[in-house]
């Protein structure tokens, strides 16, 4: 028998067609703002691994500040339609899972995983993973929308509509418990910084190892 997927498994591999035109439309100048604040720290030496590269938003802005760049997701249609959106010749998609990831130890200068530790079960297993592959010296870059701020109309609205359609959140951070998390989970956080307005502004920390 198939093994039977978890249904935000589902979700993301049914939302692919579409994920890449709603976020050019709705969160263009947001991925273009953590984009290059992502690509500041980024050198042309660096080999970078992506999880949860989704449909390329973060990959196409930032893989030319690189010498190579591994995007991965679980979905093999995000994969799919990221390979559409990103033709750059250093670049490679691959289809991985966080929990699981293919590669050896130590080696990735930098790991980026944008908007995705608040929306996959047990976010810690991936940061173990994370800290397994990246270099001793390397960093880790994560964005990930965070709940700064009371809740609005607007908030609660788009929300809604999201969860109707089969989105689910497992980790609801603010940025003051999303870096206590991370720290807690084998990092230390080197500088953090908040972008987007009052619906889900998006932190981002920036982490090296642990000691």
């Amino acid at each position: 028998m198939p093994v039977r997927r978890p249904p935000y498994e589902v979700f993301w591999d049914r939302f692919a067609k579409l994920y890449s035109l709603v976020q050019e439309k709705n969160n263009s100048k947001l991925y273009d703002e953590v984009g290059a604040f992502i690509s500041k720290h980024l050198g042309k030496t660096h080999n970078v691994l992506e999880i949860a590269c989704g449909t390329a938003q973060i990959t196409k802005r930032c893989c030319g500040s690189v010498k190579f760049w591994e995007a991965t997701d679980f979905s093999e249609k995000m994969i799919e339609y990221a390979g559409k959106e990103c033709l750059a010749e250093n670049v490679k998609f691959t289809v991985a899972n966080a929990f699981d990831l293919p590669y050896d130890d130590n080696s990735f200068d930098i790991v980026v995983i944008a908007n995705a530790l608040h929306i996959i079960p047990e976010p810690q297993k991936a940061l173990t993973e994370i800290n397994r592959v990246m270099k001793k010296d390397g960093l880790l870059i994560a964005p990930t929308f965070v709940y700064d701020g009371a809740d609005s109309a607007k908030r609660v609205i788009k929300i809604t509509l999201m969860k109707s359609m089969g989105f689910k959140t497992f980790s609801k951070w603010t940025s003051v418990q999303y870096r206590e998390f991370v720290e807690k989970n084998g990092f230390i956080v080197t500088e953090q910084k908040l972008f987007g307005d009052e619906f889900l502004p998006e932190c981002v920390l920036v982490c090296k190892k642990g000691g």
